[in-house]
């Protein structure tokens, strides 16, 4: 089964909070933290990151699992599977305007015309983000990240049930499966995609 988890990290904004929580997170990601230019940037990768340590004492899991991270606007996103051998990602992105021609370049032929014959604005822009989370969330699964060109693997929108993987690289080995947490109350899109077909239908929401 995997389980995912989401947080806002509005209050880590508060530098006081903020240098409570960087105090509490490994000294790599202290690093790594302090390496980001933008303190709304820190705080997203401190939350996630505590947001992660917060999942694992509230779940039981071992920091063995496969887990992974994801943030955008003030949101932050972690899954983690409860089979250390599961392959995992999650993606979330905040709503703003959709990057057509990002689409229409580098997406398959497939997935441009759905999100083109969309009736409305908002439901081409709604179809945009769903693609964008999905296909970040298996790249990220299959551990090769951006390495992976968008349409050397393709996905099918379903109206009922989860989003479908048809295609993909030959080089990578396994079956993925998706799940979606549209979060359009609250302004983001997020998916999950892994080997393990047992994705949690909640997404759990944590106090930072």
């Amino acid at each position: 089964m995997i389980y995912t988890w989401a947080a806002d990290v509005a209050p880590l904004l508060d530098p006081i909070i903020y240098e409570a929580y960087y105090r509490e997170v490994p000294q790599w990601r202290q690093e790594k933290a302090d390496r980001i230019r933008f303190s709304e940037d820190r705080a997203l990768s401190i939350g996630a990151y505590v947001l992660y340590q917060k999942a694992l004492r509230e779940s039981g899991l071992s920091t063995e699992m496969c887990f992974n991270l994801s943030h955008s606007g003030h949101y932050v996103l972690c899954s983690i599977a409860d089979e250390k051998e599961k392959r995992t990602g999650c993606d979330l992105e905040k709503i703003g305007t959709p990057g057509m021609k990002v689409a229409r370049r580098f997406f398959c032929s497939s997935e441009w015309q759905y999100i083109r014959e969309q009736e409305s604005g908002e439901e081409q822009t709604e179809a945009f983000y769903r693609y964008w989370v999905l296909k970040e969330s298996f790249m990220k699964a299959t551990r090769f990240g951006m390495k992976l060109p968008l349409d050397s693997f393709e996905i099918r929108l379903k109206d009922e049930g989860a989003p479908v993987l048809v295609r993909m690289p030959e080089h990578i080995r396994g079956e993925f499966y998706f799940h979606e947490y549209p979060q359009k109350e609250k302004g983001f899109f997020a998916a999950v995609c892994s080997e393990d077909p047992e994705i949690d239908d909640m997404l759990r929401w944590m106090t930072l």
